[in-house]
């Protein structure tokens, strides 16, 4: 069991948290939630010894094993692909390195002898045998294929990497497990092998993200970092988010009776666990809602933005026309090839590829900024197109502008005021407002992306993963906003949530052809025809 006694940390007069007492119990998985920089990731580094508290200890108990998911991915450059993942039970590794260097000695002695029987009885009774062929089933399941398991890391591409480095927190059933944004960079089949792993680990499982649907799939706790405190709350994120809710409406409700508050909490529970006995969580883990209580939930601290996309033309009968476009990297790479499609003007349609470059291409194509390998394209007469693409970077280089003057030179209406309203839907308020465009963090500029879109009125968006670097709360704006959004939306999202209840169309782009469906994106993920088809597209 994992305990946390008295932890605090402080930076000069800033305090994270203070006096954290929490103990973390075997057979569940905590979700670690709380606003960009409230110190979810400071909290793990702690956890794992990476960052000296200031008051406080992390303890364990004995004999037990953490592993945790490395965040740098050219740390294993020197290693092949299935020595890293083995790498992660460090204990185990140090065996095999040893009892190897003496069996290939010249000069073998008798010493050596008995040194190496030592060494292979504690190899076997780790389970050394089989660590080989552990690591191998890890990298398979993440989609790491066979013949790149000794591959040198240094040859990897990134989203590879990062596969890699997942399996290497997995491997060896370590008792605690610690695992900050895992589902970055994985593409839809890795994350939904990875919830099935997680779902039937046996151990501690401490996980930040982003992801709601992926915190509701494997979270049996969520472990709230609000008001300097982290408060653990049974349930998955959905709950929390609900409940947390319903607190601050009937904190505002001063009114309210003490037993009309009471009855409202019960009947919220009962409707909540009855939905949750449908999904696709555990048993016992279903049994263990049905006993939740909110009474201890607090109203949350957090600040929601407002995002709203108002086109200001309808959109006609003829929006986009696509024929026979194929794009092909310099190194002679086929992101995808003799894509045709036709675009209505009621359609949210959802992009997929298993490589992220795909979609880009596809977007920036279409947005003029790229000339494709082959084929055409064509909009209607009657759209205008708003572009969010995956980089924003571009944006955001002119350092003589605040963001009042940013913004403003994409708006027609130049008043301060005016254009200060939009920044305040994104939280930019007062001084926030008059920052300069350059020192924006990643979460910050995709908010000022979303007011210049806001502002746009256009009536065709295209959003290339608009979650990243967002917080949950204002990744539930946006997907409030996308959903209420009244026109045609093309998007490539690694959101599940978000995907799902946004898209009435998915269009999945390989190197061998796409997968064109009129369907919600559980349902093509889960029909089997189509799972045929993604796999022989794929090669699988």
């Amino acid at each position: 069991m994992l305990s946390v006694n008295n932890i605090s940390l402080r930076f000069g007069k800033r305090v994270l948290f203070e006096d954290v007492n929490l103990k973390f119990v075997p057979g569940n998985v905590y979700g670690l939630i709380g606003a960009n920089g409230a110190g979810k990731s400071t909290f793990v580094k702690i956890l794992s010894g990476e960052i000296e508290p200031t008051t406080g200890t992390v303890s364990l108990d004995p004999g037990e094993r953490m592993s945790f998911l490395n965040q740098n991915q050219n740390a294993y450059d020197d290693q092949t692909v299935l020595n890293t993942v083995i790498m992660g039970n460090s204990k185990l590794y140090e065996v095999m390195q040893e009892k190897d260097a003496i069996y290939a000695k010249a000069d073998f002695t008798e010493a050596d002898g008995n040194r190496a029987a030592d060494l292979e009885a504690e190899f076997a009774e780790m389970n050394g045998w089989e660590a080989e062929s552990d690591a191998a089933a890890l990298l398979s399941g993440l989609g790491i294929r066979e013949d790149m398991h000794y591959t040198l890391m240094a040859d990897m591409n990134p989203s590879e990497k990062v596969k890699v480095l997942l399996a290497q927190a997995l491997f060896g059933n370590p008792d605690i497990l610690l695992l900050d944004e895992p589902t970055n960079n994985l593409d839809i089949d890795s994350i939904l092998w990875l919830e099935e792993f997680l779902m039937n680990f046996k151990n501690t499982v401490i996980v930040v993200s982003h992801d709601r649907h992926f915190l509701d799939n494997v979270c049996t706790y969520i472990a709230d970092l609000d008001f300097g405190k982290i408060q653990i709350y049974g349930g998955n994120y959905t709950f929390w988010y609900e409940s947390s809710q319903l607190a601050a409406r009937q904190k505002a409700d001063q009114n309210k009776k003490a037993d009309e508050k009471r009855k409202e909490l019960e009947e919220f529970i009962r409707r909540f666990s009855a939905n949750v006995a449908k999904s696709r969580q555990a048993t016992a883990r279903q049994k263990m809602l049905d006993k939740l209580q909110v009474d201890e939930i607090k109203p949350s601290s957090r600040r929601y933005p407002y995002i709203g996309f108002k086109p200001e033309r309808e959109i006609g009968d003829q929006v986009l026309n696509v024929e026979n476009l194929s794009y092909v990297l310099e190194d002679g790479t086929v992101l995808f090839k003799n894509l045709s499609f036709t675009v209505l003007n009621d359609q949210k349609i959802a992009f997929l590829s298993k490589d992220g470059l795909a979609v880009s291409a596809l977007f920036d194509i279409l947005m003029g900024e790229r000339k494709p390998t082959t084929g055409t394209f064509s909009w209607g007469v009657t759209t205008s197109q708003s572009y969010l693409p995956n980089d924003n970077s571009k944006y955001f280089q002119d350092g003589s502008l605040n963001l009042v003057d940013w913004l403003r030179q994409y708006s027609v209406e130049k008043d301060e005021t005016f254009v200060r309203s939009f920044l305040g839907r994104m939280l930019f308020s007062g001084e926030e407002a008059l920052k300069k465009c350059t020192v924006l963090s990643g979460g910050e500029k995709q908010r000022c992306m979303f007011s210049k879109m806001m502002l746009s009125g256009a009536n065709v968006l295209l959003l290339d993963e608009p979650t990243n670097h967002l917080d949950l709360e204002s990744i539930q704006a946006l997907n409030k906003g996308m959903e209420e959004f009244n026109s045609v939306m093309l998007f490539a999202c690694h959101d599940h949530q978000l995907t799902q209840t946004v898209a009435s169309r998915i269009i999945e782009l390989t190197p061998n052809g796409c997968l064109d469906k009129l369907t919600t994106f559980d349902d093509y993920l889960t029909d089997n025809r189509t799972k045929e088809q993604r796999a022989a597209l794929y090669g699988e």
